[in-house]
């Protein structure tokens, strides 16, 4: 099969360095354009990247001679040598806006890993096991965006992706209340210990915008297609509150559940083992062979453990019990860059080119 080339806009950055560490060997996909912040432009990868790469595995050799190309001032150039880029690039919110704009104008896709465009209401943000059928909408922003290839989608904040997946298969017991408390690992802010030492033997109560994240963002997932936008759902009711603490990748999250018509223990176990997404029924490359684990040890899934399941794109589920204030409470984890970043953009990536929404050029 003809590999699709790629780009990645934003590639010296953590996530940005994921996605070139998901390039190497990807069955689909072909690294073929690398841009950045225009201090890196010009230089090779290895050159541009140097002591800040983060990755536990090196360089891929297919990137490191790569000459970093400006992400902003050569828009058109990388445009026109890609099938579709990857976007994670470190701008304030109304540039990023702008820049995937201007790519998606050049008639270039883009899968984006930023929260800039996510409430933008004809921008598909799809966890591909969960809301599919969002990528309906890409017809209408392309009517809006005067564009016939070109077009924005995003994947949800890395936070969600822990516990959404869980609570999702079991939305036809009618969930009402949702109490979620996040533990994100530092990676989600772009650091490792050594470049943040202050979070050794450390927990920061505040992650600035991420609890609002947390509460509106499964809403969009959750919703629907109606009139060229996507309606976020009104309920459940969601509160979060989110915690920084000392782990170097793994997002985990506590939480608390009350339904309408309340399922068993046994009943959600069961749906949660068997549920499958359009990711495992096209037998995407990515795609984990069971979405959702349940542990049934008492003190798991722990995020050094469980995170690298099945490449890191599982979720893993464990102690399940009832509660005295809600019906059950239980804990997530995922991986915050493979599942909660650039794999589950990759993932995205996957889907739409499965779907036929990109086409080679």
């Amino acid at each position: 099969m003809e590999k699709y080339k790629v780009g990645v806009i934003g590639g010296t950055g953590m996530v940005g360095q994921r996605f070139i560490t998901l390039m190497e060997n990807h069955p689909w996909f072909q690294l073929t354009v690398i841009a950045a912040s225009p201090r890196s432009a010009g230089k090779t990868y290895e050159e541009a990247v140097g002591v800040r790469w983060a990755m536990d595995t090196p360089i891929p050799e297919e990137a490191r001679a790569m000459v970093v190309m400006d992400a902003e001032a050569d828009v058109e150039k990388i445009a026109a040598q890609v099938d579709f880029v990857f976007s994670a690039v470190d701008m304030k919110k109304e540039e990023i806006k702008a820049l995937e704009e201007r790519y998606a104008k050049c008639e270039c896709p883009v899968v984006s890993n930023n929260s800039a465009h996510r409430w933008t209401d004809d921008v598909p943000m799809v966890v591909p096991e969960l809301n599919p059928e969002h990528l309906a909408v890409i017809p209408f922003q392309r009517k809006r965006l005067g564009t016939k290839r070109g077009f924005i989608a995003v994947k949800s904040n890395c936070s969600i992706q822990s516990y959404v997946p869980a609570l999702s298969p079991l939305r036809s017991f009618g969930i009402t209340d949702i109490l979620a408390c996040t533990y994100q690992a530092i990676s989600g802010a772009g650091k490792t210990f050594e470049t943040w030492p202050e979070m050794v033997d450390n927990v920061i109560p505040y992650i600035g915008g991420e609890e609002e994240k947390s509460e509106q963002e499964p809403l969009k997932v959750w919703g629907k297609v109606e009139n060229g936008v996507i309606v976020k759902a009104e309920t459940p009711n969601i509160t979060a509150q989110c915690l920084r603490v000392p782990v170097s990748n793994g997002h985990t999250a506590a939480v608390f559940v009350r339904f309408a018509q309340k399922p068993t223990m046994e009943e959600m176990k069961e749906i949660w083992a068997n549920f499958k997404g359009r990711a495992q029924e096209l037998d995407l490359p990515t795609a984990p062979k069971q979405f959702l684990h349940y542990f049934e040890e008492d003190n798991r899934p722990q995020a050094r453990l469980d995170r690298d399941l099945e490449g890191g794109m599982t979720v893993s589920i464990g102690r399940l019990r009832p509660d005295t204030q809600y019906d059950y409470k239980f804990v997530c984890l995922s991986h915050n860059t493979l599942r909660g970043a650039a794999g589950g953009a990759v993932l995205l990536a996957e889907l739409l080119c499965a779907e036929g929404y990109i086409e080679r050029r």
